[in-house]
């Protein structure tokens, strides 16, 4: 049970970091332009994130080679993720009174839990 328990508080913490990361310190320089692939602000933005996990990462006693890992594959799958999600709704120009953009807005959203539940796998398994 206690295992269960550092798992499902680890899948908040990560959740609950996603949310101020993605939300409330995402600027208009990281959402502008997110279509062209080397984007400054896309990088920040994951760079946002990666400082966020390792935080979660560092309070739950995560190895040090495990996190550095851990963080560079987020920083990679996360800065895809978003570009795949900005060049689709640029390139079909959703706005959010459209179906398509909140389909891509949940897509993206899901693909994102679904890495911290690989992240808690990989730590599982570490």
């Amino acid at each position: 049970m206690d295992d269960l328990y550092i798992v499902l508080l680890l899948i908040a913490a990560l959740q609950i970091k996603h949310l101020i990361a993605d939300f409330f310190l995402q600027t208009r320089t990281m959402i502008m332009g997110r279509e062209q692939y080397w984007h400054m602000g896309r990088a920040q933005h994951a760079g946002i994130h990666v400082v966020g996990t390792l935080g979660v990462l560092a309070m739950f006693g995560t190895p040090p080679a495990v996190l550095i890992a851990v963080v560079i594959g987020e920083f990679i799958v996360h800065f895809h993720i978003d570009w795949a999600k900005a060049r689709y709704s640029v390139n079909r120009n959703l706005q959010p009174d459209q179906p398509l953009y909140w389909y891509a807005m949940g897509t993206d959203q899901a693909l994102h839990q679904l890495t911290y539940l690989a992240i808690v796998w990989v730590l599982i398994g570490a």
